[in-house]
C-alpha cells in the first residue's frame, strides 16, 4: 500500500521546511490523527496539490489534530502530464456531477469544466451554484489524495456554451461525444502533446445549436461505443480511453 496523500498550503514548499519537519494541523491533521490513525514511524506524503511533494515519516501526534512529520528532506515537482485532457461535462441532476469527478480524478483528468448546457435540468445560480461548484472541487481534492495524485485537477468556473466554444477552439484536439459522430474516439487521431478538450453533454443530448457552435469552433462529433452510457461516467470511460491511446498510462 503506498503512503497516505495530506494537503499543505502552496506556500509551504515555497518557503521550505526547516529541519526537514512540518507540523500537520487543522482538517488534515485530524483526518491522519483521529480517522487513519497514523503512529511512528508511518510513511506519509505531502502534497500542495500542484505538483509538489514530499515523502516524510510519522514522528508523532499531538491532540487528536496535529501530526508531527520528520524527514522531509527533498522536494519533488511532478511535471504536468502531456497531452493535457480536458473534460467539460454538462451538469447532471442530484450527486451525479461529484460521481463524474470523483471518477475523472482517479482516472487521470486534468481539468474540468462544469458546462450549463441548455438542456441540462440543473443549473447553478447564486448561492446554490457556488456551493455546487465548492463541493466540485472538494469532491476533486479528496479524490486526488485517494488515488494517491499529487497534482489535482483544475476545477474552472462553470462555463457558459460560447465559453465552451472559444474553449474549444484553441484546442490542439476537440472532440464532442454524440451519436451524430461517424468516427470513433477509439480511432481519432490525437497529438502527442498540447491540449485535449472533451465536451460530455446533458442527459438530455447536446442541442443542435450547440452542436453547430462547436462544429464552429472545430470539434467534431465522436462516439465513445455502442452502448448510451450517462453522462456521470461517459466522461471517465472517455478519459480512460485517451490516457491508454496517449500513451499515459504506458
Amino acid at each position: 500500500m503506498t503512503a497516505p496523500v495530506f494537503v499543505v498550503p502552496e506556500d509551504v514548499f515555497r518557503q521550505g521546511i526547516p529541519g526537514g519537519r512540518y507540523v500537520l494541523d487543522g482538517p488534515e491533521g485530524r483526518h491522519a490523527v483521529s480517522v487513519k490513525r497514523l503512529r511512528a514511524g508511518e510513511d506519509v506524503v505531502l502534497t500542495d496539490g500542484a505538483g509538489h511533494w514530499s515523502e516524510g515519516v510519522v514522528e508523532g501526534s499531538e491532540g487528536k489534530d496535529r501530526l508531527l512529520v520528520m524527514d522531509l528532506e527533498s522536494v519533488t515537482e511532478e511535471p504536468a502530464e502531456q497531452p493535457r485532457i480536458t473534460v467539460v461535462q454538462a451538469l447532471p441532476k442530484g450527486d451525479r456531477g461529484e460521481l463524474a469527478v470523483e471518477t475523472m480524478t482517479e482516472t487521470g483528468v486534468d481539468a474540468i469544466v462544469p458546462w450549463t448546457a441548455s438542456r441540462c435540468i440543473t443549473q447553478w445560480k447564486g448561492e446554490r451554484g457556488a456551493k455546487a461548484l465548492a463541493k466540485w472541487r472538494s469532491t476533486a481534492r479528496e479524490a486526488g489524495k485517494q488515488s494517491r495524485r499529487t497534482r489535482f485537477p483544475e476545477v474552472a468556473e462553470a462555463a457558459s456554451t460560447g465559453q465552451v466554444a472559444r474553449l474549444l477552439a484553441t484546442a490542439d484536439f476537440a472532440a464532442v461525444l454524440h451519436e451524430t459522430g461517424d468516427t470513433s474516439l477509439a480511432t481519432a487521431e490525437l497529438p502527442a502533446s498540447g491540449e485535449i478538450v472533451l465536451v460530455v453533454g446533458p442527459e438530455g443530448g447536446v442541442a443542435p445549436e450547440e452542436l453547430a457552435a462547436f462544429a464552429e469552433a472545430g470539434a467534431e462529433p465522436y462516439v465513445l461505443g455502442r452502448s448510451v452510457l450517462r453522462t456521470s461516467t461517459a466522461g471517465t470511460a472517455a478519459v480512460a480511453l485517451l490516457l491508454g491511446r496517449t500513451g499515459r498510462w504506458s
